[in-house]
């Protein structure tokens, strides 16, 4: 049986040279694997109001959505994804673990420190090339 694509978005949030990680909670799929902040698409949104919507309930911050960084399709186990990575800024608060194990701000030289969900990985190798 064939798996129904989920769509999925993520925010590329960087200050400076950093840019802000999140680790996902222990009982989820992937528990304590390392991601960017976002989350699925529900019914009726544009990928750009999910990802507004995302990070206000899971950073209690208000982002400005920018650019598609890059597109990602992965096959997991348990869901095929189609993940939209969005270059976003911070226009109001400051991130708060609200659903997260934690969250972090890191420099492209420390991704290796963390374990990045499967689906991430090609994103981190553009992020490495890019500088």
């Amino acid at each position: 049986m064939e798996k129904k694509v989920t769509e999925v978005v993520a925010a590329l949030i960087r200050d400076r040279d950093r840019f802000l990680i999140c680790q996902r909670p222990a009982h989820k799929a992937r528990g304590l694997l390392w991601e960017f902040a976002g989350g699925k698409v529900e019914l009726g949104e544009t990928k750009e109001q999910a990802l507004i919507r995302e990070c206000r309930e899971e950073l209690a911050v208000t982002i400005l959505v920018d650019k598609v960084f890059m597109e990602v399709d992965h096959d997991y186990p348990d869901l095929n994804v189609h993940l939209t990575l969005f270059n976003a800024v911070i226009i109001e608060g400051t991130p708060r673990m609200l659903e997260h194990h934690d969250i972090r701000w890191i420099a492209v030289n420390e991704m290796p420190q963390y374990e990045f969900c499967p689906a991430d990985e090609i994103i981190l190798r553009k992020l490495r090339y890019e500088r």
